[in-house]
């Protein structure tokens, strides 16, 4: 019997792209449940080089899927930063050294610095633990989504078709495979075949800022190499990020005499090669000395484009993701960050959606919210690469950046490239109209981490530890001083309103309410004036559940959560949404509300 030539399968999402932002929904569909491929061009994974720094906010959303005790023992942190700035001998001074990340409430305030193929590796393994694994060499050949609306709008049917080429299959094998898949995720990088299969245009332009990159073992005797190093020279800018090991990577200015082909106009590495790079370095660095006696591990040059897609899906049918649908300065540490933010944000949708829960318009948040969140980015970038590569101000140049003006946007971006800034607007999952009760917790921002006490044993947790990305809305009962008998009756009355066939516990909880709701309280009584028992059942599902707003046994951690949050002392709920971050916040009398705002996007039982 004749082999077929062609191989078909179904499959929920198939992911286009096996960088930091395909892996990221890779992972965390198929901790999910989904069923989820992803495939490759390239043969291998990343060996070296590429991205590597990990900004506070994606170090907890590591964290949230159990990944971040493995990238902070791999990675290196940097905690210091150190500023150089022309001396008046000509070469370069240390003008200051102060903290990498000015913002007070970063659970990591600090940059884990890790190559992009150990970021990679941490995903990997953990998809192999669940059963998936990268199809490489795959080469997409043709897409085609459905026409039908009724198709497209039930979240069941197979909407879109994918003809995969495999590069390296067998003699005899069928070489060509068609996917009916339901949803398409094109994490394929900046040269994105998804984005131009669908003719969806990049908007913004080019620089004329031209920048090498080189991953080195350094011999120098600049002291500050184990920080993180902004130099501004007369001979341009350079940027040191210490990383594992002895490692370092350099971030060289480049001139267009060095680096561009003038017939074509664009970036040539036959014009420039690592040596010419360190080359480069050695001048910015004077009078302090660097070179390495081994190999050069990887490099680069790029020119800095600044870009946005017109549009992040289609028909939310088939999504674009990280370098595909945004390309900016790797200076403000964000292209690998935000890539794989845009699939952590996506995934829980896509699981909501797939299971049943929620109504496909809920995938129309994710451009919403993404592409916003982008367009900030190039905004931000446009600034701060210009300050990067500005020339630094002297007496024969006036109209130059003073170190001053860089100190002060280092600061003011500093909530921006943390990550931690991210701040999602009114929309289907973002409701804002009882934000005064809890004044703190900025609805659409991420969940601000604080230790609390467990009520049972006063073990502190830290409560992002308790809100892991497990695709459930977390449901925060924050009950009050439940010490006073008024107050406890306020509990009472709130427990047996969710109890109610009507209250959203009920209404949205398709599969049962602890598939879809994770509740806790926090109370602000304090340790050993409590039983957990006390409180009724409803909002203790597990005695793990009941926190205290407290110190620990050695008044070490813990404290003040209430008044850190801006918590109402009469009680508050706060709806924290899959991906961490605040989607609402009511007091215990506007439950309706808190249904308002499942019923926007999610179906009723």
């Amino acid at each position: 019997m004749p082999i077929p030539l062609i191989e078909e399968s179904d499959v929920d999402v198939l992911i286009i792209g096996a960088g930091p932002a395909g892996l990221m929904c890779a992972n965390a569909l198929a901790k999910a449940g989904v069923d989820v491929r992803i495939v490759d061009q390239r043969p291998e994974k990343v060996a070296a080089g590429q991205a590597d720094g990990i900004q506070p906010r994606t170090t907890e959303v590591f964290q949230s899927y159990g990944l971040a005790d493995r990238l902070l023992r791999e990675g290196n942190q940097l905690h210091m930063g150190a500023f150089y700035n022309p001396s008046i001998d000509g070469g370069i001074e240390c003008t200051r050294r102060g903290s990498v990340i000015s913002v007070p409430s970063a659970r990591y305030p600090f940059t884990v610095a890790l190559h992009q193929g150990a970021i990679e590796a941490i995903f990997l393994d953990s998809m192999t633990s669940l059963g998936i694994e990268v199809e490489r060499p795959v080469v997409p050949t043709s897409i085609e989504l459905s026409q039908d609306d009724a198709v497209l709008k039930d979240p069941k049917m197979h909407a879109v078709k994918v003809v995969l080429r495999h590069l390296d299959i067998p003699e005899g094998k069928p070489d060509t495979e068609i996917v009916h898949a339901k949803f398409v995720v094109g994490a394929d990088g900046a040269h994105s075949w998804v984005r131009k299969s669908f003719d969806i245009a990049m908007e913004g332009e080019q620089t004329d800022y031209i920048w090498g990159a080189m991953d080195i073992i350094p011999e120098t005797d600049l002291s500050d190499i184990r920080s993180l190093c902004i130099i501004h020279s007369h001979n341009g800018s350079c940027l040191v990020i210490p990383r594992e090991g002895d490692t370092v990577r350099l971030y060289i200015q480049l001139t267009d005499t060095d680096a561009v082909d003038f017939q074509t106009g664009r970036v040539d590495k036959n014009n420039v090669g690592p040596e010419r790079l360190l080359e480069v370095a050695r001048k910015s660095f004077h009078p302090y000395s660097i070179s390495t006696l081994h190999d050069i591990q990887w490099w680069t040059i790029y020119i800095i484009g600044q870009r946005v897609a017109s549009r992040f899906s289609v028909r939310e049918r088939v999504f674009i993701a990280g370098d595909a649908c945004h390309t900016h300065s790797p200076k403000g540490g964000q292209g690998m960050n935000a890539s794989m933010n845009d699939t952590h944000n996506l995934a829980w949708k896509l699981a909501h959606v797939l299971r049943g829960w929620s109504d496909i318009s809920l995938l129309q948040t994710y451009e919403f919210e993404r592409r916003r969140f982008a367009q900030e980015l190039i905004d931000f970038d446009k600034k701060w690469a210009a300050l990067f590569s500005g020339k630094p101000r002297t007496e024969s140049h006036q109209d130059g950046v003073t170190q001053e003006e860089f100190l002060e946007a280092f600061n003011t971006f500093g909530l921006f490239m943390s990550g931690i800034g991210v701040h999602y607007i009114l929309s289907a999952v973002v409701h804002t109209q009882h934000q005064a009760y809890a004044s703190n917790l900025i609805i659409g921002q991420r969940m601000v981490p604080h230790t609390f006490v467990r009520a049972a044993d006063a073990r502190p947790y830290e409560i992002q530890d308790l809100l892991p990305a497990d695709t459930r809305f977390k449901i925060i009962v924050f009950t009050g001083d439940a010490r006073d008998k008024s107050q406890l009756d306020r509990v009472m009355k709130l427990a047996a309103d969710l109890e109610h066939p009507n209250a959203f516990l009920n209404r949205f909880s398709k599969g049962g309410i602890a598939s879809i709701f994770d509740i806790l309280c926090i109370s602000a009584a304090k340790k050993g004036s409590l039983s957990y028992t006390d409180l009724p059942v409803l909002l203790r599902p597990h005695w793990s559940k009941v926190l205290l707003d407290d110190t620990d046994m050695y008044g070490r951690v813990g404290g003040g959560g209430y008044e850190k949050y801006g918590i109402d002392p009469r009680g508050v709920i706060v709806v924290v949404r899959p991906d961490g971050y605040v989607g609402m916040v009511a007091p215990f009398e506007e439950l309706e509300d808190v249904a308002s705002y499942f019923a926007s996007f999610m179906y009723v039982v």
